[in-house]
């Protein structure tokens, strides 16, 4: 496998339902790219029988395909990330295993990707989601823009194409959490985008509800930016003055009118206002604090085995 050009990556977490048509799409698209290629497929802690049909498409394919099955469930990120310390190619193009970014569209993503660009992002053209999700995803790219100051159409949309270099510099980071794209675009000298065919996904739900898109928000606003922490000192400052001058004009109002019972409620309601506000303030210094940690302490995910032929075991071409 060496000399090896692109490198082809796929988290996959409970897809046992698109695995088989993904490689029968897959493996002819790259075959027609006349490039040396391998296909790395990250086992995300599948429930499901994923894995048993990731080893027979693997021995399929000995030269081609290879396995890095998770010892859990550690997220679709960290699922790329394994996949990038362990690729051979000089492009790595990241693809989800649910078929809604066409495999058909790779050589566009290569075509752009060889015309000088580090990296190639992709957004979603008449996107075929819900309808949650579609107002959701642009809101939040406006979000990330605000937070970030990286301004991409389609800043969810994983289908990606990365240099080698790139890759490297994103592996060499020591942080327990990232958002890719925005990671990538940040690193890269020369990025771009393209339009790319979207379709519905046909086989299988997707793995990614409300709860893991808040979760990915977060991340991203603790990961790139100090945008949250400075806000809040900002709004402390301002709720620090307010606050000061209230407490003047109920001494004054005191001094002139006397003791006033109506006023009681009011400043109830501006101390419950208040504490709820320092709660918050507390939570998202502790998700700072909790990153420090576990960048310093804990391992990002744990591998149970790479299954690959052994014809590859001592190959790691660079």
């Amino acid at each position: 496998m060496k000399g090896v050009y692109l490198s082809i990556v796929i988290p996959v977490y409970n897809e046992e339902e698109s695995l088989h048509t993904l490689s029968a799409r897959l493996m002819p698209v790259l075959e027609k790219t006349g490039k040396s290629f391998e296909v790395i497929y990250t086992n995300d802690g599948s429930k499901d029988t994923s894995i048993k049909i990731l080893k027979e498409l693997q021995q399929k394919y000995p030269k081609q395909v290879r396995i890095i099955d998770f010892g859990g469930n550690y997220g679709q990120h960290m699922a790329i990330m394994a996949a990038f310390e362990e690729v051979r190619g000089q492009v790595i193009i990241n693809l989800d295993a649910d078929l809604q970014n066409p495999p058909e569209e790779i050589p566009k993503l290569l075509e752009k990707f060889e015309e000088g660009h580090d990296v190639v992002g992709s957004y979603r053209l008449k996107r075929k989601d819900q309808a949650w999700r579609h107002w959701g995803s642009r809101f939040a790219n406006k979000v990330r823009y605000v937070l970030t100051g990286t301004h991409m159409k389609d800043q969810g949309c994983m289908f990606r194409a990365y240099a080698r270099p790139i890759v490297d510099q994103i592996v060499s980071g020591t942080e327990s959490s990232t958002f890719i794209p925005v990671l990538a675009w940040k690193l890269a000298q020369n990025p771009c985008e393209i339009g790319l065919k979207h379709d519905a996904r046909t086989q299988g739900d997707s793995k990614y509800g409300i709860y893991e898109l808040i979760r990915v928000a977060i991340d991203l606003a603790t990961n790139f930016s100090m945008v949250p922490i400075q806000f809040f000192t900002f709004f402390g400052m301002i709720v620090s003055g307010l606050s000061f001058l209230l407490v003047i004009y109920m001494v004054a109002r005191r001094v002139i009118y006397g003791p006033e019972a109506e006023g009681v409620f009011t400043l109830i309601a501006i101390v419950i206002f208040l504490i709820s506000v320092a709660i918050m303030g507390i939570g998202i210094v502790g998700e700072y604090i909790g990153r420090i940690y576990q960048a310093l302490c804990r391992r990002r995910y744990s591998i149970r085995a790479i299954l690959q032929d052994k014809s590859l075991e001592k190959d790691k071409t660079k």
